[in-house]
């Protein structure tokens, strides 16, 4: 008994030196493949930066290398580095890591990337340019051909809310094209310095933001099939703004955006029989700003033009808000 319990040790004894030599063999197996796949890498990397060197035609525009080192996260310029050293540096990078990951973007940083194409096209643009052609014409923005007045909407608003919705939106629209074309207008009147620095692309990305939140609204309003409650609402916000009262015009919005309901998710009806109270869930007071995604972008859009109307026609303190002296 004893000889066969001995037996049994040994094997065992045999079989766990045998895995462990398996185990270190194929550690090893896999130290080298891996030394290798490094040198073969640095082979392909370096004959790959060889081969550009060698030939011109493979060279990028200076325009497509920025981009590309910007979407890797990759500065675009080291210091004391030429333009073909940050190329040579963007093909090294592409060869070791092919994919790049942009990841979840929001709407704000798409409005930025597209201000930085556009300026970026502009500067490549001028630098090829004879410099006695007029600049500074091609960095304006496109606006709307409206050429309705402030006085002209004043005179359309005479009416607004006395009970006909067709007018009532046909004035809405207009007073907030209005809106758009004179902050459009004073970015234009913008220094080329102005424009091209960081606080300048971020207030351009933030009017294109507002020009796109708004397009939805705007094509009901041009088509006259914006909902009544937020008809209703939006009239009242534009009576208020154009008297330049902009705290009633600020309560409306809020009035609008959050609601005063006790259920402010849009519940009207919770069973077969009207409970006390439902009088003050009716759809005015409901939070429009709950409903989706789109009346969600163009009630943040509104509220900055209201702020820029504030900014273009100010009043008496005591009927502002967060009032600003220095406002042009």
């Amino acid at each position: 008994m004893e000889a066969i319990k001995a037996e049994i040790e040994r094997k065992k004894r045999e079989l766990l030196e045998s895995n462990v030599l398996k185990t270190q063999t194929l550690r090893n197996l896999e130290r080298k493949v891996k030394r290798e796949a490094v040198i073969v890498q640095q082979v392909v990397v370096g004959t790959k930066l060889a081969e550009d060197e060698n030939s011109d035609s493979s060279l990028l525009p200076r325009r497509e290398v920025i981009r590309r080192l910007r979407e890797r996260g990759e500065p675009i310029l080291l210091f004391a580095e030429s333009e073909l050293d940050a190329f040579r540096r963007l093909r090294r990078c592409e060869i070791l890591e092919p994919e790049v990951n942009k990841g979840f973007r929001n709407d704000f940083q798409e409005a930025m990337e597209k201000v930085e194409e556009d300026y970026l096209d502009e500067i490549l643009a001028s630098a090829t340019t004879d410099n006695s052609n007029d600049g500074g014409k091609s960095e304006d923005l496109k606006l709307l051909d409206n050429q309705l007045t402030y006085d002209h909407i004043q005179q359309m608003a005479a009416n607004l809310g006395k009970g006909d919705r067709i007018n009532d939106m046909e004035v809405i629209m207009q007073f907030l094209q209005f809106l758009l074309k004179m902050w459009g207008n004073q970015l234009n009147c913008r220094s080329s310095a102005e424009k091209m620095g960081t606080r300048g692309k971020m207030t351009l990305a933030t009017f294109t933001q507002t020009q796109i939140y708004l397009k939805p609204l705007l094509r009901k309003l041009r088509s006259k099939s914006l909902p009544e409650d937020i008809s209703d609402s939006l009239t009242e916000i534009t009576r208020h703004l154009l008297d330049r009262n902009y705290i009633m015009a600020s309560d409306s919005y809020l009035q609008m955006a959050i609601g005063n309901a006790p259920w402010p998710i849009g519940v009207t009806m919770v069973g077969i029989h009207a409970r006390t109270g439902r009088e003050k869930i009716f759809s005015k007071n409901v939070a429009h700003v709950l409903n989706d995604e789109t009346q969600r972008k163009y009630i943040q859009a509104l509220k900055r033009l209201m702020t820029k109307c504030q900014e273009f026609f100010p009043t008496d303190p005591s009927r502002c808000v967060e009032y600003c002296p220095q406002s042009t």
